[in-house]
């Protein structure tokens, strides 16, 4: 089999176009799979969601040279408002505490595309092939032959590593048989832009409600990005309302911190699993971001998640690379699962526990997480380990995440 690359990526989304970033100028040959042309204003990883960024993400971001393209773009989260409507317990974190610049930021997808493009131009190791669509693969002793149809022609290339991006419906992981753990949260996040009388002041408001949590999220230009977890069937009367219900419906969830909610954007809506991979490897492949996890937006964890994946696996392929090794051996992949596994595992938990939890209209409930609350915001020691698993600073971290750079 002929190998014609290195590392072949499938799936040009943020995640895996994150990690072509992170391993270009490593000495490896990359290539990445994308079913839409680059200059396609429908791809639909790029879309107006907005993204809300960890301080580790920053980090990460730093490490590969990428955030200076975005920060232009990129609003700082300088404190998080946490609140259950009808209660009186909250609990507020800010950056001053934790001795940063910012909790996080927040952007658009569009804007990360965007700045993800314009650096990977500029990367002569990095490879598109696109438009172009997977069709099987096979897996060898030495690496993975794929055969791909690009523009209607079919063609096989060869790789000593296949890593799947392709999203949470994964055509490698469904070709592969991986077993996945999953449930909807009968739930769906109604997105939009907002604007309030108030200025946002940089605060991040996540509120809970008893139709399913509630986030408000500082943008530029004075905006706040919505996400809505609303119950399925409450989801197709909240979406029929014209924008003046639907703020006054808003405005009843989410009260008056920002004052007035003046103006609303155009409104999408997401539905909202839960999925685990039983596994993240197997011979010649890895599976990261969505591929491999998809959790619940309360914490706006997802992409900072799949970056994590970035980061570690990249610190590996960049060391093997150095090595001269080979980026595809068993032991290499078998090291990125165990040093993937308890992060991942752990916000999983996490996201799912409080989306659970929140739910329950139980009295002892709603008491009890009201105390919690009251306790999180009278307890520094506390409130910092929150703070720092909210980052992504908790655990054992790659040079990336460190903000050192690997090449």
């Amino acid at each position: 089999m002929q190998i014609d690359y290195d590392i072949l990526i499938a799936g040009g989304g943020m995640v895996g176009a994150s990690l072509a970033y992170a391993l270009a100028g490593s000495g490896l040959r990359i290539g990445v799979i994308e079913a839409w042309p680059l200059d396609s204003d429908a791809q639909p990883s790029y879309d107006d969601r907005v993204i809300a960024l960890s301080w580790g993400s920053r980090r990460i971001m730093d490490g590969m040279g990428l955030w200076p393209l975005l920060q232009p773009e990129a609003e700082p989260i300088t404190g998080i408002h946490i609140s259950e409507r009808g209660q009186f317990g909250f609990a507020r974190l800010n950056n001053r505490q934790e001795g940063v610049e910012a909790l996080g930021y927040v952007a658009t997808a569009r804007a990360m595309g965007a700045a993800l493009q314009k650096g990977l131009q500029e990367q002569a190791d990095v490879e598109w092939l696109c438009p172009a669509t997977l069709l099987s693969f096979s897996v060898t002793d030495d690496g993975v032959e794929v055969r791909l149809d690009q523009a209607g022609a079919e063609q096989r290339v060869g790789a000593r590593l296949l890593v799947a991006a392709d999203g949470g419906d994964s055509p490698v992981r469904g070709r592969l048989a991986i077993p996945l753990q999953e449930r909807s949260y009968g739930q769906t996040a109604i997105i939009a832009n907002v604007t309030a009388e108030r200025p946002h002041q940089g605060v991040a408001y996540e509120r809970f409600t008893d139709s399913g949590p509630l986030a408000m999220l500082p943008m530029t230009e004075g905006r706040c990005s919505l996400v809505w977890s609303a119950r399925d069937d409450q989801v197709a009367d909240i979406m029929a309302l014209d924008d003046d219900a639907f703020l006054q419906r808003l405005q009843h969830r989410f009260g008056y911190r920002l004052g007035q909610l003046q103006r609303v954007g155009r409104r999408v809506a997401y539905p909202l699993r839960y999925r685990q991979a039983m596994e993240s490897v197997r011979p010649r492949v890895a599976l990261i971001g969505n591929a491999a996890h998809a959790i619940h937006p309360v914490t706006g964890q997802g992409y900072n998640l799949g970056l994590r994946d970035v980061a570690v696996l990249a610190d590996l392929l960049a060391d093997a690379a150095r090595e001269r090794s080979d980026p595809g051996e068993m032991a290499l992949l078998n090291r990125y699962t165990e040093w993937r596994h308890q992060d991942q595992r752990r916000v999983a938990l996490i996201t799912d526990s409080l989306a659970r939890l929140f739910a329950n209209p139980l009295p002892p409930l709603r008491f009890a997480r009201n105390l919690g609350l009251l306790g999180l915001d009278a307890l520094p020691g506390l409130k910092h380990l929150v703070a720092r698993q909210f980052m992504g600073l908790t655990g054992r971290l790659p040079r990336l995440a460190r903000g050192i750079p690997l090449r």
